[in-house]
């Protein structure tokens, strides 16, 4: 298929890790986290990592829109399921991702609330049109990527004049996320998490362009490459990002070039302003409050505001103990550093969302069987 077996051919993949040995530094480490879950699933889909120098690492990083969700901001979707008995639609990772006290929506279904999930914001519409004596709730999720399509909905019940629609509206942002990480403490005081470059989300860059990330490869002199999600865009994005790096460079190149460019999709931009603005703070999961880095629906939509329609309750969430997913999601630990990996918390039965979401590291770890790595060693020492 065009576009897609030209990325993943095993010769050119030899030949540009060769490239990437060539060129990395023996006498230093490379640290480039991979800011999208995407990459972190190719990365281990593929056997990246086995491909590069040993010391050239990769971090995880926080670009996981099921995972970085607050407890707090899925409980308040869980309760306008249960006690506003509204018809709540949403994708269907969210459907696992358990809450406080373990209480998912999914959960909240089993009990008998209308949770539905759909595949658009499309479906969503739909339902609301077939039942106008219900309310209809849209949990809408996720960075740049799906904004636009909540977007179009929102219009398009203005339009209609469909009153039994509205949106719950948890849409993050990007660049925001990347310099909260870059003015941790564990990054710029501490040194616990070491990043010396970016891999640019790919999806993401597709709307908002490569612009904005020239803001914080300056001030911060992080460079950044936007990866394409096949493992040949991922490995040469590495090697572009060690060039930088020995030549003292931070700037932002795209390597991801037959779908991204400078300015993004422009009119998506102009459709998303149009609708939503600019929240002064979010609580994201993992990073505290982030100032400016997410969205709520503007004053000339507030009827199809579900936050405006429904009263939520200030109620007490937590996090589940002893899972490190807001660690992982920070780059602090790796999902093999919880002690809950693989023994209470599986795919199965997850107990964080960075297990749940199809995009999250642990499930990535769990699915490409990394956690194994150590095995045949534990074997032949047994022997």
């Amino acid at each position: 298929m065009k576009f897609v077996d030209e990325y993943r051919d095993q010769e050119l993949a030899r030949t540009v890790a060769a490239a990437i040995a060539a060129e990395a530094d023996p006498e230093r480490n490379y640290h480039f986290m991979e800011f999208c879950g995407g990459h972190t699933h190719a990365i281990f889909r593929y056997g990246v990592q086995d491909l590069m120098p040993e010391n050239v690492h990769f971090v995880h990083g926080p670009g996981c829109p099921v995972c970085v969700l607050p407890v707090s901001r899925l409980d308040d979707a869980v309760e306008l399921a249960e006690r506003h008995g509204v018809i709540l639609c949403t994708y269907g990772d969210m459907m696992r991702v358990p809450g406080t006290k373990q209480r998912s929506l999914i959960r909240a279904k089993a009990d008998g609330a209308d949770v539905r999930m759909v595949y658009s914001t499309l479906d969503a519409l739909k339902i609301a049109r077939e039942n106008p004596g219900r309310q209809v709730v849209f949990f809408a999720i996720g960075f740049e990527t799906t904004t636009p399509p909540t977007a179009v909905a929102l219009k398009a019940a203005e339009a209609e004049g469909l009153r039994n629609f509205s949106v719950f509206c948890n849409h993050v942002l990007t660049p925001s996320a990347i310099s909260h990480i870059l003015e941790s403490p564990e990054v710029r005081d501490l040194g616990i998490v070491k990043i010396d470059g970016f891999l640019g989300p790919s999806h993401v860059s597709s709307v908002i362009g490569s612009q904005p990330y020239e803001f914080f490869a300056e001030e911060f002199q992080k460079p950044v490459v936007i990866a394409g999600f096949e493992p040949l865009d991922v490995m040469q994005s590495v090697l572009m990002l060690i060039r930088q790096v020995n030549e003292g460079r931070h700037e932002v190149e795209n390597e991801y070039t037959r779908v991204v460019t400078e300015e993004g999709n422009v009119k998506a931009q102009a459709l998303v302003s149009e609708v939503f603005e600019l929240r002064k703070s979010f609580a994201w999961r993992g990073l505290g409050t982030v100032p400016y880095s997410a969205l709520r629906i503007r004053d000339a939509y507030a009827d199809f505001d579900a936050e405006k329609r429904f009263e939520l309750s200030v109620k007490a969430s937590r996090e589940a103990k002893s899972c490190e997913c807001p660690s992982i999601l920070r780059g602090v630990k790796k999902p093999t550093d919880c002690k809950l990996f693989g023994t209470t918390c599986t795919p199965q039965s997850p107990i964080g969302s960075c297990m749940v979401s199809s995009e999250g590291a642990c499930a990535a770890y769990w699915t490409y069987g990394r956690f194994r790595d150590q095995q045949p060693a534990k074997l032949e020492a047994a022997e």
